[in-house]
C-alpha cells in the first residue's frame, strides 16, 4: 500500500537533504546483491533517521535488525565524539556487506555488529541507551520493547519501524498472519504504557517515535 502518491513521494525526497555518496553506494549494492531489496531504509526515511539522531546527539545507540546497515549508518550521524551502535541482525549473510560499508564510513570504531539472536544479545550489552531502532522480526517487537525499556536513558527514544505493515493494520485480521496480529497488540501496547509517550508518524511503512520517561 502507498500512503502517497509517487509523484508526492518523489517530491518528498527532492526537497529533503541528499543522500551520502557512501548510501548511495549501499543502496545500489543491495539492490544489486541482496534477496528483499525493500528491506532497506532508503533515502527518506533515512534522512529522518538521521536527523532524529541529530537533535537526540545519542551516546549509545541500539538497532535490532541491521540487514545491510544503511539505517546503521543513518543513525550513527547524530552519534557524540565517544558515542557508541551496537546492531544485531541474525543472517550470517548479510555480514560481509555491513562490514564493508561500516569500515569505510567515519564511524567505523564507533559501530558494534552482532551476529545471532537479538533476545539473546540484547541482556548481554551493558549500556543504557539514548536511542534505539527496532526493526527486526515482527513477531518479537513486543518482547523487544519490554526487554529494552528498562536500559533506556530517561527521556530516550525508541523508534519502531514497519507499523503500519503495509495497511494491513487497517484490513481484517487472518488468524493465521501472526505478524500483523503482534503488531496490532506492539500499537496499542506502546500507546497504552504509562511509561513512555508515543506518536505514530505515517513515514513509508509507519514509523512510532516513542519517548521513555
Amino acid at each position: 500500500m502507498h500512503f502517497i502518491s509517487e509523484e508526492l513521494e518523489n517530491y518528498v525526497e527532492q526537497h529533503s537533504q541528499h543522500e551520502p555518496e557512501l548510501l548511495v553506494k549501499l543502496f545500489k549494492e543491495t539492490h544489486q546483491k541482496i534477496l528483499q531489496p525493500r528491506m532497506l531504509s532508503g533515502h527518506f526515511q533515512g534522512r529522518v533517521l538521521s536527523m532524529l539522531s541529530k537533535i537526540i546527539h545519542p551516546k549509545h545507540i541500539l538497532e535490532i535488525g541491521t540487514y545491510t546497515g544503511y539505517a546503521a549508518l543513518c543513525l550513527a550521524e547524530g552519534l557524540s565524539k565517544e558515542g557508541t551502535l551496537d546492531t544485531i541482525d541474525i543472517k550470517k549473510e548479510l555480514v560481509t556487506i555491513q562490514q564493508k560499508y561500516f569500515d569505510l564510513s567515519p564511524w567505523k570504531n564507533q559501530i558494534t555488529a552482532h551476529l545471532g539472536d537479538a533476545l539473546e544479545i540484547i541482556p548481554t550489552l551493558n549500556k543504557r541507551y539514548d536511542l534505539v531502532f527496532i526493526d527486526a522480526d515482527k513477531e518479537n517487537y513486543i518482547n523487544y520493547f519490554n526487554m529494552i525499556v528498562p536500559m533506556m536513558s530517561q527521556g530516550g527514544i525508541i523508534l519502531s519501524d514497519n507499523v503500519l505493515w503495509s495497511g494491513k493494520v487497517l484490513e481484517k485480521l487472518n488468524p493465521k498472519d501472526t505478524s500483523t496480529k503482534i503488531l496490532l497488540e506492539y500499537n496499542q501496547i506502546v500507546n497504552a504504557d504509562p511509561r513512555v509517550e508515543t506518536v505514530l508518524l505515517p513515514i513509508r511503512d509507519g514509523l512510532t517515535v516513542t519517548r521513555v520517561l
